[in-house]
């Protein structure tokens, strides 16, 4: 009896891990860009995760990439990787931790979006006022309303914000189009092509930013170091397939019932650890999102399955 019970469990708590990990990222990636710039550690962290995904290519039965699917792959790559990273990366540079994983949470109701307007996919009453509660909070995190009030915002959390948000659509816009390719390859090939693609296109930038500053790898330190294998490894690996794995035994809609335990975990480390505040407005905004989340994905079940990267 209790085996069988663990072995219910074992899937929950692989779910579970890989949401703590994704809500621990946050906070990693934000100190971990304080000593690496933005392109050179996305540059990194897909080489790394690559290299360890490598060993589970090899296993793989069925790699055969038809050329008419290029084109397409190469597309989840660009906006799934290369725009989302880039746009995160750049954003958590000038926002806080708190709101950026807050503002993340819009990729559910973002997609609902996308799906009703490229896959004709239903969208009901509940979902439209749960779009629009979703975005309200959205509006309330960018400060905006305080802005009309007269209360100084600031201009590069701001620009922060809105780039977390570019994250997040092109991120949508990627998992549109991997959902098209997703019949005919694994997610292991979809993940490791997308991977693939953004090594390569992040490495030009990197390289820039070597030849401007070429002195910052030599004043990396043993915890920037940690933080560039926690993110590429622990979140680009390792959470990725206890997912995938927790996904293959419960299903999406149970799989999906943990999605909030990475802003919980992020907002938790950004303020006691980071010591970051958390405006009125802010609070107000998070749970509009929150509840916005809910009620436009209500009976929605596109969005899910789509947690690749993660941040």
């Amino acid at each position: 009896m209790t085996s069988e019970i663990l072995k219910k469990s074992w899937p929950y708590i692989a779910i579970i891990l890989a949401h703590i990990i994704w809500g621990i990222n946050f906070a990693v990636a934000k100190l971990t860009l304080m000593e690496i710039p933005p392109m050179s550690l996305a540059f990194l962290r897909f080489a790394i995760a690559l290299l360890f995904l490598s060993p589970f290519l090899l296993i793989e039965k069925k790699i055969q990439l038809h050329k008419s699917d290029l084109p397409k792959l190469f597309a989840v790559g660009v906006f799934m990787v290369s725009f989302n990273i880039a746009f995160f990366y750049t954003g958590l540079q000038r926002t806080t931790v708190t709101s950026a994983s807050v503002l993340t949470m819009l990729i559910p109701i973002l997609s609902v979006i996308g799906a009703w307007l490229f896959l004709k996919e239903k969208v009901y009453v509940v979902n439209v006022v749960g779009i629009i509660t979703g975005l309200l909070g959205a509006l309330l995190i960018f400060g905006i309303p305080l802005a009309l009030l007269g209360v100084k915002i600031s201009s590069q959390e701001a620009l922060g914000n809105f780039l977390i948000v570019l994250a997040s659509i092109s991120w949508v816009i990627g998992a549109i189009l991997s959902k098209q390719v997703a019949e005919k390859y694994s997610t292991l090939i979809i993940t490791a092509t997308a991977f693939l693609v953004g090594m390569i296109t992040f490495s030009i930038p990197a390289l820039l930013e070597y030849l401007q500053n070429p002195i910052w790898i030599s004043q990396i330190t043993y915890l920037g170091i940690l933080g560039l294998f926690f993110i590429a490894i622990a979140s680009s690996v390792c959470a990725y397939f206890l997912f995938e794995w927790g996904l293959s035994s419960l299903g999406v809609i149970k799989a999906d019932l943990f999605q909030y335990i990475e802003p919980i975990i992020a907002v938790t480390i950004g303020v006691i650890i980071l010591g970051e505040g958390l405006r009125f407005s802010f609070i107000i905004g998070a749970i509009l999102v929150g509840l916005g989340v809910y009620l436009g994905t209500l009976a929605k079940q596109y969005h899910k399955h789509h947690k690749m990267h993660r941040t």
